[in-house]
C-alpha cells in the first residue's frame, strides 16, 4: 500500500454525487470521465450516484441527499470556481481545489501573470483583441506561435501558426470559444505533464505525437500518441521538473489533485504552460497513468482524490 492510498471505509464518505457532463466545450470528455469515476466508486463500495449537470442542477442539489461531491466537470461551469462556490454555499464538501485556485487556473492569462510575478518560467505571450493585436504580436514574438482561448481546456480552439495571415485566422476561430484569446511563443521541444495528488508530485510523463502539438485528437482519440514513463529525463532534470511543477501548483493554490503541462526547449530549460484542476479521467487520460506508476490503480486513485476532500489536502 502506498502512502497516497485511502485507508477509510468506503461508507465513511457518505452519499457521494459525481458531477459530470455540464455545458462546456469539454462536455463529451467529462461524460466519459464521470462514467469512469462513478463506476470505480461504486465498485469500491462507495454510495455514489451521478448527476449530469444541467439546467435542473439546483433542484437536484436541493432534492438529493449529498454528503460529498466528486467534481469531474471539465472547463467552464465546473473547473472555474463557480461550482466550487455553489457547493460551499450549500455546505457540501467537494474534491479538488477551492474557489480561488480553480478560477485562477482556468484563466491562462492570470495564471501566467502569477507565475511571472514569482519568477517562474512561462512562454512570452500577448492578448489578442483585434487584427492589429495579431500584427503587433507577430512583430514582437516572432513565429511560430500558438493561439489559445484563455478559458478553455483539452486544447479546444488552439492552433499553431507560422505567419500573420494564419495568426489572424486562428485568432478569429479561437474567438468563437472565448472572448479572451492568448498567443504564446512556440517552445520547440518535448512536452511533459506532471500530476500532483495530495501534495505529492507523481512521476512526470513524456508526451509524443505526430500532430503539430498535443491537441484534442492526440489527447482523446488517436492511437499513435506516445506516453513515456519514466519520462526519459536524467535524475537531476527530472528533479528540477518535479520541483518546478510543485512551485507552479503552490503559486496557484492547488489542493487535492491537479496536472501541470510543461515544455522543454532545445537548451534544456522548462517552460510552464498551464495547470488543470480537474484533469481528464478517461481511458486516454494522464493522471491515471501517473498514478499507476506509483502503484495506484484507477479505483485506488479515485478513492485517494475523494479522501483528500475529507483530509483537506
Amino acid at each position: 500500500m502506498t502512502a497516497l492510498q485511502s485507508t477509510r471505509d468506503p461508507k465513511a464518505f457518505g452519499r457521494v454525487a459525481v458531477l459530470y457532463g455540464g455545458k462546456s466545450a469539454e462536455r463529451e470528455v467529462s461524460l466519459k470521465s464521470g462514467a469512469a469515476v462513478l463506476s470505480a466508486l461504486q465498485a469500491a463500495g462507495v454510495d455514489a450516484f451521478g448527476i449530469d449537470v444541467g439546467d435542473d442542477f439546483l433542484q437536484r442539489l436541493s432534492a438529493e441527499r449529498i454528503d460529498r461531491a466528486f467534481i469531474v466537470l471539465h472547463g467552464r461551469g465546473g473547473e472555474d470556481g463557480s461550482m466550487q462556490g455553489l457547493l460551499e454555499c450549500a455546505g457540501i464538501p467537494y474534491t479538488g481545489s477551492g474557489i480561488l485556485a480553480s478560477a485562477l487556473a482556468m484563466d491562462k492569462l492570470r495564471t501566467k501573470q502569477v507565475w511571472q510575478s514569482l519568477g517562474l518560467p512561462t512562454p512570452r505571450h500577448a492578448v489578442l483583441a483585434s487584427e492589429a493585436d495579431c500584427r503587433a504580436a507577430a512583430e514582437s514574438l516572432g513565429f511560430p506561435l500558438i493561439v489559445k482561448p484563455a478559458h478553455e481546456g483539452s486544447s479546444i480552439g488552439m492552433a499553431k501558426v507560422d505567419d500573420t495571415a494564419a495568426l489572424i485566422e486562428a485568432w478569429q476561430a479561437a474567438c468563437t470559444y472565448d472572448s479572451q484569446v492568448l498567443v504564446e511563443q512556440w517552445i520547440q521541444g518535448p512536452e511533459y505533464t506532471i500530476a500532483t495528488l495530495r501534495g505529492e508530485v507523481l512521476p512526470p510523463i513524456g508526451l509524443g505525437t505526430p500532430h503539430a502539438f498535443y491537441d484534442y485528437e492526440a489527447k482523446y482519440l488517436a492511437d499513435d500518441t506516445q506516453y513515456r514513463i519514466p519520462c526519459g529525463l536524467d535524475a537531476d532534470k527530472e528533479r528540477e521538473l518535479r520541483t518546478l511543477s510543485a512551485r507552479a501548483c503552490e503559486a496557484v493554490g492547488i489542493r487535492g489533485w491537479a496536472r501541470v503541462d510543461v515544455m522543454q526547449d532545445a537548451a534544456g530549460a522548462f517552460w510552464l504552460l498551464e495547470v488543470n484542476t480537474v484533469p481528464g479521467m478517461t481511458d486516454h487520460s494522464l493522471v491515471p497513468m501517473a498514478a499507476r506508476a506509483v502503484g495506484l490503480d484507477f479505483q485506488q486513485l479515485v478513492l485517494a482524490i475523494l479522501d483528500a476532500s475529507m483530509a483537506g489536502n
